[in-house]
C-alpha cells in the first residue's frame, strides 16, 4: 500500500482555492504530469462524475478515468480510479489557515504488478511530484485574480 500526503499554505481564500483546484479541467495547469483531461459524463462536477486523464509518470503515458466519489464544496473532494497498474484514490481537502487556505493532497493505492520494493520507491517520487504540483498551484493562485 502506498499512501502519500502533502499540504501547502496558499495565500488565497478557501473558496477560490477549492474552486480552482477542485475543477478537474484546471488540472493541466498545475499538475506537471497531466497532459489532458476530458469529461466522460456531463458537467458540472458532482458525485458520480467521470473524467478521463492522460498523464506521464516514470516515462510512461498512463490513460485512466477518475470517478468522483465524495464532494463537499470548499472542504473536500475525493476521486478514485481502479484502472491501470496503480489503482488510486486522490483526496483534496481545504481549510482556513490564517491569511489563506491550507490545502492537503493525499494519494493512496495498491500498485498492481509491482514488487513491494517498487511500491516503496514510488512513495518518495510521488511525494516530490505532489509537492511540485502544489507549489505550481500556489504560484498560480497567489499571482493575482484568476481569469474565468
Amino acid at each position: 500500500m502506498v499512501n502519500v500526503r502533502t499540504e501547502i499554505h496558499i495565500r488565497a481564500p478557501r473558496a477560490d482555492v477549492a474552486a480552482f483546484a477542485g475543477n478537474p479541467v484546471n488540472a493541466t495547469q498545475w499538475y506537471q504530469n497531466i497532459a489532458s483531461v476530458r469529461w466522460l459524463s456531463e458537467p458540472p462536477l458532482q458525485i458520480g462524475s467521470l473524467l478521463a486523464f492522460s498523464a506521464r509518470f516514470l516515462g510512461r503515458t498512463l490513460d485512466y478515468s477518475y470517478e468522483f466519489v465524495e464532494l463537499v464544496p470548499r472542504e473536500k473532494l475525493v476521486m478514485r480510479t481502479s484502472q491501470g497498474p496503480f489503482p488510486m484514490q486522490t483526496t483534496y481537502t481545504w481549510s482556513d489557515a490564517g491569511d489563506g487556505t491550507l490545502m492537503t493532497l493525499n494519494n493512496s493505492g495498491e500498485p498492481h504488478g509491482f514488487s513491494v520494493l517498487a511500491g516503496a520507491l514510488m512513495a518518495p517520487m510521488m511525494r516530490r511530484a505532489m509537492r511540485k504540483d502544489l507549489a505550481s498551484l500556489k504560484a498560480i493562485l497567489e499571482s493575482g485574480p484568476l481569469q474565468p
